[in-house]
Order: structure tokens, then sequence, then C-alpha cells
């Protein structure tokens, strides 16, 4: 019996879990996905990098603390959309090794979601940086 983490009767035992355990293995994959995606994907570390370079800055602004969590959110949705993206190209390139168009389709789907999340944080950030800014009073005629 293959006892290998990959293995059917390993998945089954981890699908058997309950309650706490379930929670802690739940977790351990989930920070798996995440050291391989940062140690994988490029992208990803370039957009944590952003993000480390760029979230202090909400602390320094005047904006109201619902701007900042619009900023952080879509942040994260940022991150999200990348760890999909990446994990739709890993499946994709072992369901697909040749080129073939459909394959080539669901890569730009999910390059294509992870712009539309940049754009979004984009946005949440220029409303923020207005929110932070005095208002401009024009002089009289």
């Amino acid at each position: 019996m293959d006892s290998s983490p990959t293995s059917p009767e390993a998945n089954t035992a981890r699908a058997r879990r309950k309650g706490i355990g379930r929670v802690v293995n739940a977790t351990r994959c989930s920070l798996a996905g995440l050291r391989a995606t940062f140690r994988h994907e490029a992208a990803f570390r370039q957009e944590i990098a952003l993000g480390c370079l760029t979230l202090p800055l909400l602390l320094f602004l005047a904006a109201p603390p619902v701007f900042k969590l619009a900023v952080l959110g879509a942040y994260c949705g940022v991150l999200t959309t990348e760890l999909l993206n990446s994990a739709i190209e890993k499946v994709t390139d072992r369901a697909s090794p040749g080129l073939h168009p459909l394959a080539k389709q669901a890569k730009d789907m999910a390059s294509a979601a992870v712009l539309v999340s940049l754009v979004g944080w984009i946005i949440a950030w220029a409303f923020t940086l207005a929110a932070s800014c005095p208002p401009v009073v024009l002089p009289p005629g």
C-alpha cells in the first residue's frame, strides 16, 4: 500500500478527518499552496513585493478607514486571483502539455481575471488617495 502524501489512501484518510484535525490539515495544505506559489510564480512574488511597498502608505493617509479597507480588500482579491490563475495554469499544463486552443483560452481568461483584479486595486487606491486630499477650492472669477 502506497502511503505517500499524494496516494489515494492518504487523500481518503485526510478526507475522513473531522473537527480541529480537518482545520489543521486544511491550514497545512493552504500554507503549502502559498509556499509553492511564492517559490514558483514570479508574478505572485512581484505582487507581494508591491503590497509590501504600497500598503504601509495607508497608515499615513487621512482617508476614512472604509477607503483603506477597500484597498486592503482589493489587494487580497489580487492575491487570490493570482493564486487561482497559477492553479489553472498548472492544471492546464498537466492536462494539455501540447499547444491546444482551449488550453490557451483558459490561460488567457485566468490572466484576464488577474488584470481585472489589478485594475480594481488601482481604482481603490485612486479613490483612497482622492479622499486623502483636501478639497480644491478655486478662487472666484
